[in-house]
């Protein structure tokens, strides 16, 4: 038998991860007409879903036992183990017929033992990891890469919609590689973008009016519409910061590895990102890597 989609009115859904990412994508799930609970790590990351109705729970496992849908979106693998496969995590915490949504960026063979585990105690566990940055939160534009079972995937379309669009790539883990596939291209594009606007700059040309004409052109990119601007600028901000990226290239090498696949381009990126990292720049936005080539 199929689960029963989840909607509005009849599933409590359950946020763990409040931040640049966590925090709009959790106000969306309100907006709909989800009732909600959340928890995070600093409670007045939460302080605005509070202010508009949610619920506070003071652990995991009481985001577990008091809702129908639990979806976190954290830091780094080991964060997604102790919350998931810990004392007290998620999976021991849960109740059967629980559906546990994974929407950190994560290692793929994590997520197969988090389904894994899951499974034997009556869970439907989907690792759903996103693309889109903090703007595609903010806007319900994320692309959602999503592995494991169908007719959970299919249950969890409504809430999903909450966020941007959904695709089932396969199952367990396989959102995890997809979005390890999506992280390699954009760090390659991010090399390219900033190395033509550094050239720009040293050509003498105006990189506003470069920008204008590649962005139009077969060079045209998201990134180099998006982020383009803001290196320019020199707005580093972090829509997504360069350590989170740097944990993102280091389970693609080790994955690519594995496959016995040459990723010299990824490799060359990791390692620009990790000199970036050194000088202290971790908490910026990915655009930074321009200020590198500046320097």
């Amino acid at each position: 038998m199929q689960p029963l989609a989840v909607g509005p009115g009849r599933t409590k859904v359950g946020f763990i991860g409040t931040g640049i990412m966590g925090e709009p994508m959790a106000g969306h799930v309100l907006s709909a007409g989800y009732e909600l609970c959340v928890h995070n790590r600093t409670r007045e990351k939460a302080a605005a879903l509070l202010a508009r109705g949610a619920t506070w729970c003071d652990s995991a496992a009481g985001v577990a036992r008091a809702c129908d849908v639990v979806v976190t979106i954290i830091g780094y693998p080991r964060d997604v183990e102790a919350v998931y496969l810990g004392e007290a995590g998620l999976v021991e915490s849960a109740r059967p017929g629980t559906f546990l949504v994974d929407m950190t960026t994560s290692d793929p063979e994590l997520a197969e033992r988090i389904e894994r585990e899951g499974r034997a105690r009556g869970l439907a566990c989907i690792d759903a990891p996103v693309t889109g940055g903090d703007a595609g939160a903010r806007n319900a534009e994320l692309s959602i890469m999503a592995g494991g079972d169908e007719g959970a995937f299919r249950a969890l379309e409504p809430l999903f919609r909450c966020f941007g669009s959904a695709v089932l790539q396969g199952p367990a883990g396989s959102g995890q590689h997809a979005k390890l596939a999506n992280q390699i291209a954009i760090a390659g594009t991010m090399l390219g973008v900033c190395e033509s606007l550094a050239y720009a700059r040293r050509a003498g040309l105006d990189p506003e009016k470069l920008l204008q004409s590649i962005s139009r052109g077969a060079a045209g990119s998201t990134l180099l519409a998006k982020l383009g601007p803001r290196m320019l600028a020199g707005d580093f901000a972090p829509g997504f910061y360069v350590k989170h990226f740097i944990k993102d290239m280091d389970l693609a090498l080790s994955q690519a590895r594995g496959f016995g696949l040459d990723a010299r381009g990824l490799a060359l990126a990791r390692a620009l990102y990790g000199e970036l990292d050194a000088s202290g720049h971790g908490d910026a936005g990915t655009q930074s890597l321009f200020g590198w080539y500046e320097r």
